[in-house]
């Protein structure tokens, strides 16, 4: 029942921002992935404590609330804020919640947040059961610095996991880390954070498209490790190597050394986005030793254009260690998503997942089919989601899932 009030209470916030906001307020235009299922009958992880790296404001966002605005104007801004981009998280209070430092010192801003991420999840099962019950994605407050002249920026964000197995002390700090960006197109990151173990499975669960991750991403993905990294940007190609401990959720200091690699290729890069599209083609591997080797590799392609957005991931592991632990099986699956913006606000999304747990069995896939619905009333920072899921087995019953969801980040 207390699940059931902080969920309705989310919603209500959602709806109280719906009508103060102008129909033409939104410029939309993007896509991104899915989230959560488990096997066949879908299952929450203990806690999707995710979110992206932060983001120094950008002036078009500080030429919208002047320093000199007493809280009561800061607030009212939201009603009018605009959010143009959908590939990254933005806040409802920004502003409010940054504060600025004098222009003598080395430090820029620091933004405090919140972000709850939470579905209502109806699940029918082949054989006649039904489960209702109400589940959380994130539920995450955090701290942004930054230096000056986006030099370098920290975070400390903690996660509060609902229902989950593993105690607080491996859960509360999700992202602990320093990063400087001081070298032309690179960025340096020390600390606690998601490796880059695939393009899903290294995103931020504030920006997917669906309430849950393919099952390549959450099985082989999404557990955030200690280490460094050293990720590159440029024109036709970025990139991401880091070195980390093998362990996840702090269970042990240093289980055994991590590579993980990727690198994305942009080769429309150099040519009119608005007529040929943006293409990204990628791959990289995930290698290390925690009991025993394990060895993951993957491939991604992905392509927008104006309202249509595609994308296509597959991995296959010989060994993984992912947000469920580490595993010796033999697994691969894949997962195709296809996108359109119908209006500047409302997002029409299908995708087709399959996955094999172990490739020693020969009848043992799971399919999701899921189709999807997102209206993003301020971009990601306030977003209605609705899904529709059906669940294939074949070594267990099939299942279909009804799924209203809300994103709230203030």
């Amino acid at each position: 029942m207390k699940k059931f009030l902080h969920f309705l209470f989310a919603l209500t916030l959602v709806f109280y921002f719906a009508k103060s906001v102008n129909a033409e307020e939104i410029v939309a235009l993007n896509l991104d992935s899915n989230e959560l299922f488990e096997q066949v009958t879908l299952k929450t992880p203990d806690v999707v404590d995710e979110q992206a790296e932060p983001e120094q404001e950008t002036p078009s966002q500080a030429a919208q609330v002047s320093e000199n605005m007493t809280l009561r104007e800061k607030l009212k801004t939201v009603y009018k804020l605009e959010i143009d981009r959908y590939d990254h998280p933005e806040y409802l209070l920004r502003e409010p919640l940054t504060y600025h430092f004098k222009p003598e010192s080395k430090m820029d801003n620091i933004h405090v947040w919140g972000a709850f991420n939470a579905y209502n999840d109806m699940t029918i099962n082949d054989d006649g059961g039904f489960k209702d019950k109400v589940q959380f994605n994130a539920l995450n407050i955090g701290v942004d610095g930054f230096l000056k002249d986006n030099n370098g920026d920290f975070r400390i964000m903690m996660g509060f996991p609902v229902g989950s197995q593993r105690n607080y002390t491996q859960t509360l700090f999700s992202d602990v880390y320093i990063a400087t960006n001081k070298i032309p197109h690179h960025r340096v990151q020390i600390g606690h954070f998601r490796p880059q173990i695939g393009m899903e499975g290294g995103s931020s669960a504030y920006t997917l498209g669906f309430l849950g991750r393919s099952q390549i991403a959450r099985n082989f993905g999404t557990a955030r490790r200690l280490g460094g990294r050293i990720k590159g940007d440029y024109k036709y190609i970025d990139y991401d190597f880091g070195l980390y401990s093998s362990d996840t959720f702090f269970q042990n200091w240093f289980s055994g050394p991590e590579f993980v690699g990727w690198i994305n290729l942009k080769p429309l890069a150099n040519v009119d986005e608005k007529k040929y599209g943006k293409l990204k083609i990628g791959g990289g591997i995930d290698a290390g030793k925690r009991e025993d080797n394990f060895f993951v590799t993957g491939a991604y392609v992905g392509y927008d254009y104006k309202k249509f957005s595609a994308e296509f991931e597959w991995a296959n592991a010989n060994g993984y260690n992912g947000y469920y632990g580490h595993s010796r099986k033999h697994a691969t699956g894949f997962y195709t998503t296809l996108g359109y913006m119908i209006t500047k606000k409302l997002q029409l999304l299908a995708c087709y997942d399959e996955y094999t747990p172990n490739k020693e069995f020969s009848s043992n896939k799971q399919r999701e089919m899921t189709l999807g619905l997102n209206y993003f009333i301020k971009g990601q920072a306030l977003r209605l989601i609705l899904n529709y899921a059906f669940c294939q087995n074949d070594v267990g019953n099939d299942s279909h899932k009804i799924m209203l969801g809300a994103q709230i980040l203030i």
